[in-house]
């Protein structure tokens, strides 16, 4: 059986000299021994270390209470997923296919194998309140590390041994894991360097790619090349949260697949075309398969709760009912053929070319340009949107203006993104920016969620229908969404006389 839980731990090099005391400890009642244990585990990776340069290790335990197969994958807030499945749930030296199939994305379909055998001598401290309940258990662990036979590892002799400590919190507070960490300082204990003990044993592997483009400091290049490879890593930690179907994990991939296409499209003087538009087809195609799981989640969440709110006489309790189950349903179909798209070799290239963006972004000589370029994409930018934004408001309300909003809808997305990105070298005008765009973007995004949930509504009213159930309800709800849109295009029209300010020094 699979189980998944956060982790909420730090580590540490060294450990204390004496025993930890509860006094100053919040909610801390006690500091009791929790035991000895001794661990054996084999770590698994790409011969290029591709999970743990990703965040991510996977292991094969045995001896003490949690033995098995273990999965951790980046998490938010620094909090790490763990993903569980018994020791017989694979072959010794070959991971179960549950666990394999979640990193598939990382891995790039290369087989995973070991890489280190580690041994520790762990000694385990639970830190308990008043009723004895466990708020955090601190470890200290002795670590003897070796290379399997055969794996691709540094030369050296002998075993690598050293000592550290954890602290995972369990039912405590976090401000518990501050006031620990206070007190390991105070010991001379200092945050270890190496977020696994993997990374401690192979980190001198981990050094940055060749061929990796450091553009001037101060440029729109540099600016540009830094944030698409934090949007590129933050690709390769959400991808096994999406394969997790971790809470919210498909939007923010869709977001950071938004981020780095306006990034292009924004900066697309100042970039080789024939290398970034591919690319943006690439995305484009992507960003529209885990929109349709998107979509039918944020949808089914909208009508179920404004269904919720309405009179007696609309029967708000079955409508909500109904109307979740229906777009749940279609999320389960939806992600899952996002899972699909994400196993197949064409989205294995997508991964390669946005390692290959990162590393060296093809650039022209104009992006070397600093403060006066970023100024000039940002206000290109905003004129952009500012102007399709007019242009849809001078139509009468129908179809066409909802296209003409949506397309202005975009556009100020686009310039957010790009002041997002533009900001170390186009300066505080970038900030402004960006306030100016998401005041536009955000009451147009709510009218197109209108404009997307009235057929959505007509197509769940005629389900209803079918089932001989009363549909007034959703005619209260059909109605309401007009209204709704009307007032956020005015919020709209009223936010664009603020952005008609062009960006300058």
């Amino acid at each position: 059986m699979t189980t998944v839980h956060e982790e909420n731990e730090r580590k540490y090099d060294g450990a204390l000299d004496g025993p930890l005391t509860a006094d100053g400890l919040s909610e801390v009642s006690g500091v009791v021994p929790g035991g000895t244990e001794k661990l054996n585990a084999v770590y698994f990776d790409t011969p290029d270390l591709r999970l743990l340069r990703s965040g991510i290790t996977l292991r094969r335990r045995s001896g003490g209470g949690d033995a098995g197969w273990h999965l951790k994958t980046p998490g938010s807030n620094g909090i790490r997923v763990e993903t569980r499945l018994p020791l017989e749930a694979g072959h010794r030296r070959r991971p179960p296919k549950e666990l394999v199939r979640l990193v598939r994305g990382t891995a790039r379909g290369e087989r995973l194998a070991p890489v280190a055998r580690l041994k520790t001598e762990r000694t385990v401290t639970l830190l308990v309140d008043a009723e004895r309940r466990t708020l955090a258990e601190m470890v200290r662990d002795r670590v003897s590390a070796t290379a399997p036979s055969g794996a691709d590892t540094a030369p050296g002799t002998g075993p690598t041994v050293w000592t550290e400590t954890e602290v995972e919190l369990a039912a405590g507070d976090p401000g518990l894991l501050d006031e620990v960490e206070e007190r390991l300082r105070a010991g001379g204990l200092r945050r270890s360097a190496a977020s696994s003990k993997l990374g401690r044993v192979l980190g001198e592997r981990l050094d940055e790619p060749a061929g990796r483009a450091e553009p001037p400091a101060g440029s729109v290049a540099a600016a540009l090349t830094a944030y698409l490879r934090e949007q590129v890593a933050a690709v390769h930690s959400l991808d096994p949260a999406v394969r997790l179907d971790r809470p919210d994990s498909v939007h923010r991939l869709r977001v950071t697949v938004r981020r780095i296409r306006s990034a292009l499209a924004a900066h697309r003087k100042l970039l080789d075309r024939s290398v970034t538009d591919p690319l943006d087809e690439e995305l484009r195609r992507f960003g529209k398969v885990l929109g349709r799981a998107r979509d039918a989640e944020v949808l089914g969440e909208r009508l179920a709760e404004q269904a919720s709110g309405l009179p007696a006489a609309g029967r708000p309790a079955e409508v909500s009912a109904r109307i979740s189950a229906r777009y749940a349903r279609r999320y389960r179909r939806a992600h899952q053929t996002a899972l699909q798209a994400m196993d197949g070799r064409r989205y294995f290239a997508l991964l390669n070319a946005l390692d290959g963006l990162a590393a060296r972004p093809p650039l022209r000589k104009r992006a070397r340009r600093g403060t006066s370029e970023a100024r000039r994409v940002l206000e290109r930018q905003r004129r952009r949107a500012v102007r399709r934004l007019g242009s849809a408001l001078d139509l009468s309300p129908g179809p066409d203006r909802d296209k003409a909003l949506h397309r202005a809808r975009k556009a100020a997305k686009r310039a957010r993104y790009a002041a997002e990105c533009a900001a170390p070298a186009a300066g505080r005008p970038a900030g402004e920016l960006r306030k100016r765009m998401k005041r536009i973007q955000q009451p147009l995004g709510a009218h197109q969620d209108g404009v997307v949930a009235e057929p959505a509504i007509v197509d769940s009213a005629a389900g209803a229908r079918r089932h001989g159930e009363d549909t007034f309800g959703y005619g209260l709800l059909y109605a309401a969404q007009r209204a709704h849109e009307e007032q956020q295009v005015a919020d709209a029209a009223k936010a664009r006389r603020k952005a008609r300010k062009k960006v300058t020094g």
